[in-house]
């Protein structure tokens, strides 16, 4: 089981950012991106989703905000998780929700009923790519869209989020 499913995991890391009060944001990521690393590395980089969550956590720090990471190739559960988090006082939420970017209404309208900012990501350029992947259900919702950056889109919408903290 990965740490990000791992129920105990998850409570351990809920109490240890109540008890410090530091944000918690949440980075939820869709299917097939816990094969990062080994699948189209030409179109998304040999980092591994372990290794993009760590430097996330790392950047959260300067911010005085807690990282949580979840992965599920399950549309139900990556929807469970977001009515999980809501009224959890979440800072934000980052989604890359892969191919269910495209697909979902269900994601997109769990992901409505929240009420902090939310960053989709996207490794690649999705405008660049095929026609299906050019339309987003999450984008109308998202406070920002960061595409075609790599990690570096993850860490992006980190600092954009800590940049929000004192903001409404």
């Amino acid at each position: 089981m990965s740490k990000y499913k791992n129920p105990f995991f998850i409570e351990k890391w809920r109490i240890l950012c109540y008890s410090n009060g530091m944000k918690k944001i949440l980075i939820i990521n869709g299917p097939n991106l816990n094969m990062l690393g080994k699948r189209q590395v030409d179109i998304y980089g040999r980092e591994t989703l372990d290794e993009i969550i760590t430097q996330c956590q790392t950047q959260a720090k300067q911010y005085n905000m807690a990282v949580e990471g979840f992965q599920d190739n399950v549309e139900g559960n990556i929807v469970t998780r977001i009515n999980q988090a809501f009224g959890q006082q979440y800072h934000g939420v980052v989604i890359n929700g892969g191919a269910y970017t495209h697909t979902s209404v269900a994601i997109r309208d769990a992901l409505a009923m929240l009420t902090c900012p939310i960053i989709e990501v996207h490794l690649s350029n999705i405008h660049a790519r095929e026609e299906f992947r050019h339309f987003s259900y999450i984008s109308a919702i998202a406070r920002a869209v960061v595409v075609g950056m790599g990690s570096f889109g993850y860490i992006s919408a980190i600092h954009y989020l800590g940049q929000l903290q004192d903001k409404p």
